[in-house]
């Protein structure tokens, strides 16, 4: 059990690699969680610093995901004890610990960011298909609402509901992860879903195509 902990432990610590801060140095400027929602995510660095660099941030958050359920499930580590997990199961542990590491990162005083991007690289390995429903979702609400963070909350929704509408077993590998992910989504987008039921939630005028623009914000 001991090397299966050393993994997730990677995976984990690959998570805590926070895109919006590492590249600060790079563009100069405060701290990104001290501006906009204070988060180190991909929708604040576009707040806050632009395009570019939110492309960039975007991008590391992305492929941590992507590298975390992809290689180190593979790592030289990767003795007997824990060869005997199903590797389906392997790469859910990955999956979730290199998630919970961008939300809650060692390196970054457990303050990062809200974990949809990491969990796009996740889900680009673990069930690429599911993300053409889950983003569809996702792109709808956004250009239909304004709000970044319902957007988010509804698409991760979807992981679960798709996995049981194409077969998968309630308890089976695909369920779980995508269920679980769901509830750490609604669990980090909480303070936007209560800004949303008092009414006071900013919507991201830009993404707005079908409705007057009015406001601007981040979900």
């Amino acid at each position: 059990m001991l090397e299966l902990g050393l993994i997730v432990l990677a995976a984990y610590l690959v998570g805590s690699v926070m895109g919006g801060l590492i590249l600060r140095p790079l563009i100069g400027g405060a701290d990104i969680r001290r501006e906009g929602s204070g988060n180190a995510g991909a929708t604040n660095a576009l707040r806050t610093r632009g395009k570019g660099f939110a492309a960039a941030v975007a991008v590391i958050d992305v492929l941590k995901g992507v590298a975390a359920v992809a290689l180190i499930p593979q790592l030289s580590l990767l003795t007997e004890t824990a060869q005997a997990l199903d590797p389906e199961w392997l790469m859910a542990l990955c999956g979730v610990a290199v998630v919970f590491g961008h939300v809650w990162p060692l390196w970054h005083g457990f303050r990062g960011g809200k974990g949809a991007a990491t969990l796009v690289g996740v889900m680009i390995v673990i069930a690429p298909m599911a993300l053409l429903p889950i983003l569809a979702v996702w792109l709808l609400v956004l250009v239909f609402s304004g709000y970044v963070g319902l957007a988010t909350v509804l698409a991760a929704a979807v992981g679960p509901v798709y996995m049981l509408a194409i077969g998968e077993p309630l308890t089976g590998m695909l369920v779980t992860f995508t269920g679980v992910m769901f509830i750490t989504i609604v669990y980090t987008h909480r303070s936007n879903l209560k800004r949303l039921a008092r009414g006071e939630e900013a919507r991201f005028e830009k993404a707005m195509l079908f409705r007057r623009r009015h406001g601007s914000g981040e979900g």
